[in-house]
């Protein structure tokens, strides 16, 4: 009976590996002789080696440039493991422990990326300075190793942090000059395509395309870091002294539009840009809009002037600070008599510069005021410029025209602002404002050199000449604007002070306080506008915004040597 149970064993055993032999015979026998196409895809995809190789992205200078490096990449090293490795020699534990205490990272979340040992890549701290990484790597551990790495690094970090922008983590730009000049900046990665080994290295017998990388473009600005320094220091005294929500300012050549200082409060440090809150990150030159106050009565008055309605000695009479028209009420600051236009815009009189607008009419003073730029972008190199607010004249109401005229029911961004009164200083020419002074790559040659470039001319030479001359009496003793006075020069401007609007209603606690205005009077140079949000406990334009005004001109005057005659000097 056992002798029958193991012949049947047997001959059951030998039939099972019979077919197993055949079947494995005839596997192979299809492997070798038959196409196999989609198998042999899918083994060439799986020895597939594909990298991209990194490209330097392109520096950012002040005017000055190599010499003064304001972005750049900075050569550094990622942190990463092997789970397989780790967990197979069991040193899960022991390795999340070192590299928590090393790297100040929480253990246990170390240790779950550990332990994932289906994986053989998972990073563990991006971004570590070649020193720091080498505390890593003398502690010899397995499955542990170290990539190179690029991070941007801004050598000043909060140093014209809104000019600047920033690079994200993915590489791109996020906002600033790093966003708006992305393209030219980030250049454009090389690639290599080739077969792998068994240890994932590349075969390079088997390589099969490779593509060399550009490196990105560096930009020179047209900023002054110097000037810029200034700048940023005075708004930040200013922010300190008046309790101030914000504070922005802009310096810029009115004979070429070049911006030579650009600085808007609140900041924040670029190498820390994921600290920072939203509020930080606005460029307020640009990318606020404020009803611009007073200020805006220098385009009414240009353009009364312009038309030939009235002359700087038309008298207008300002009705003692009060005036009814169709049903509503508008007040002086301070009440006046008869004024006038010289004196009524030295004394900024709501009443005086708004019976001139009515003199305009409606169609004109919208038109002027679309001539200066308002309600359309300057297209300057930066992103997020707003275009402010101008409406059409058909949304108009019976006193509207009262009303826009000293700068109420329209809004503007500095930036707009500084081109009106720049134009005014530049004999009528509007020139385009621009940040960028060249692109170019390797120092071969120059992908683009800015130049400047007129883009109207709102009003006449004569108006322009006349203008200039009546800022210029804004500034002196018995004007809003005496405050900006810079000893040795003449200067001109304009104050304003514009309440808020807040829940639908003019704010009698919130306002904004500005001072635009140029020098020398005789022969402008330079243009600087300074806008304070919220200051408190005053908040005039000639008392908070004014002074201000006066010390960045005055150091910008000295630092570019611009004589008080007003001689031509050319820009460091």
């Amino acid at each position: 009976m056992k002798g029958n149970d193991f012949k049947h064993r047997f001959v059951v055993s030998t039939v099972f590996l019979v077919l197993a032999m055949s079947g494995l015979g005839v596997r192979l026998a299809f492997l070798h002789l038959g196409t196999n196409k989609e198998i042999r895809e899918d083994v060439a995809l799986s020895r597939r080696w594909e990298k991209t190789i990194n490209v330097r992205r392109g520096s950012i200078y002040d005017r000055n440039g190599e010499q003064n490096v304001l972005a750049m990449d900075l050569p550094v090293k990622n942190i990463c493991a092997d789970p397989y490795v780790i967990g197979k020699n069991d040193h899960v534990f022991d390795t999340a422990v070192i590299l928590a205490e090393t790297l100040d990272l929480p253990v246990d979340e170390i240790a779950v990326r550990l332990s994932r040992s289906n994986r053989r890549y998972v990073p563990i701290k991006r971004f570590l300075l070649k020193e720091e990484a080498n505390n890593i790597m003398t502690r010899n551990l397995a499955g542990v190793f170290a990539e190179d790495a690029v991070m941007r690094f801004y050598p000043q970090k909060s140093f014209m942090c809104h000019v600047l922008g920033f690079v994200n983590y993915e590489g791109a730009g996020s906002a600033g000059i790093e966003q708006g000049l992305d393209k030219y900046l980030k250049g454009c990665p090389g690639f290599i395509e080739s077969d792998k080994n068994a240890l994932r290295q590349e075969l390079y017998t088997r390589r099969e395309r490779y593509v060399a990388g550009v490196d990105g473009a560096d930009v020179t600005l047209t900023i002054d870091q110097n000037i810029q320094y200034m700048v940023e220091k005075i708004l930040d005294e200013l922010m300190d002294a008046h309790k101030a929500k914000g504070a922005w300012a802009i310096v810029e050549r009115v004979k070429t539009g070049e911006i030579i200082g650009m600085a808007s409060r609140p900041s924040f440090d670029l190498n820390k840009f994921y600290e920072t809150d939203e509020n930080a990150l606005l460029n307020r030159t640009i990318g606020s809009v404020f009803e611009p106050g007073s200020t805006f009565k220098m385009v009414t008055i240009a353009a009364a002037l312009n038309e030939g309605i009235v002359t700087p000695e038309t008298i207008v009479n300002c009705e003692n600070g009060s005036w009814f028209y169709k049903g509503r009420v508008l007040r002086d600051y301070r009440p006046h008599g008869d004024l006038n236009i010289a004196d009524t815009l030295k004394k900024s009189s709501n009443i005086g510069v708004a019976k001139v607008a009515l003199m305009l009419g409606d169609k004109k003073l919208h038109e002027y005021a679309s001539r200066f730029g308002v309600g359309e972008v300057t297209g300057i190199d930066l992103p997020g410029e707003e275009r402010g607010i101008l409406k059409s004249v058909s949304k108009w109401s019976g006193i509207s025209s009262t009303r826009i005229a000293i700068g109420q029911g329209v809004a503007v961004t500095a930036l707009q602002m500084i081109s009106v009164i720049c134009s005014i200083a530049n004999d009528g020419f509007m020139m385009k404002p621009y940040i960028v002074r060249a692109i170019s790559r390797n120092g071969d040659g120059s992908l683009r050199k800015s130049q400047p470039q007129v883009m109207s001319r709102p009003v006449s030479q004569e108006t322009a000449s006349t203008m200039r001359k009546l800022l210029g009496y804004v500034t002196e003793e018995g004007g809003t604007g005496k405050a900006a006075k810079v000893d040795g020069y003449s200067v001109g401007g304009k104050t304003g002070t514009a309440q808020k609007v807040v829940n639908g209603e003019y704010s009698s606690s919130a306002y904004v306080a500005s001072f635009v205005g140029f020098l020398p009077v005789e022969n402008p140079e330079i243009a600087i506008i300074v806008v304070v949000d919220e200051p408190q406990p005053f908040h005039t334009g000639g008392y908070v915004a004014a002074p201000a005004f006066g010390k960045i001109a005055e150091h910008t005057v000295r630092y570019l040597d611009i004589q008080p005659t007003g001689q031509n000097i050319a820009l460091k």
